[in-house]
């Protein structure tokens, strides 16, 4: 007997691989080729079609596959007041492949203002048939901090490592909060960061840097 309601008995993460077309025009709009009105409008018709196929696959959710978001989890952080998205010498490695050279940053104090990606769920929402529940994924506040580590305090832009995450948690309270009152019902944070404990090379990288891997 399957679940009616969230969560579900078959399900996915929420990021879907980017289709052809988004791709092309993805590539396109850093080129200058086209406007973020071109972008956005392939993006709504990629959508659209991936909601579908979730719906024919038998889900009883539906995510937006993530197919706005450049980064699964910096998108949503650099939109946070006091985080920024900066380069860096080297990407991320990850099966033999290396991302684009960029991370995030903490440069000031954090905060929630201008309900960051609210309008992604408002479309996917409004694009889910009866029947069919609109999740929304966004990364996890300790990716945040796994990301940034002890340089936020090393700066002086905080006093402490607990005074970080005191207002980390507020930023994540208000994203809650403003995506429930948007009518989200299924929000889900992703965390891949305690991956990284299994890790003997992780662990001691984050002993070195002053931090407690437990």
């Amino acid at each position: 007997m399957s679940n009616t309601t969230a969560p579900f008995r078959a399900d996915h993460v929420g990021s879907l691989l980017r289709t052809a077309p988004l791709k092309d025009a993805r590539a396109k709009r850093e080129k200058g080729e086209i406007d973020a009105a071109t972008l956005k409008e392939v993006e709504d018709r990629e959508i659209r079609k991936i909601i579908k196929k979730q719906e024919e696959v038998g889900l009883k959710l539906a995510t937006d596959g993530e197919f706005r978001r450049s980064w699964w989890q910096f998108d949503f952080f650099k939109l946070l007041d006091g985080a920024e998205l900066i380069r860096t010498a080297h990407g991320i490695k990850f099966a033999g492949v290396e991302t684009r050279p960029e991370d995030i940053a903490v440069t000031g104090k954090l905060g929630y203002s201008g309900a960051p990606m609210i309008d992604h769920f408002e479309f996917l929402k409004a694009n889910c048939a009866a029947g069919i529940t609109p999740k929304m994924t966004l990364p996890s506040p300790t990716v945040l901090q796994y990301r940034v580590g002890p340089k936020p305090v090393q700066d002086g832009i905080y006093k402490s490592t607990e005074e970080l995450l005191h207002d980390l948690g507020l930023v994540y309270r208000k994203a809650i909060k403003a995506f429930g009152d948007a009518g989200c019902r299924y929000l889900q944070l992703d965390d891949t960061s305690y991956a990284h404990l299994c890790d003997k090379e992780r662990r001691a990288m984050l002993q070195g840097r002053g931090e407690d891997p437990v």
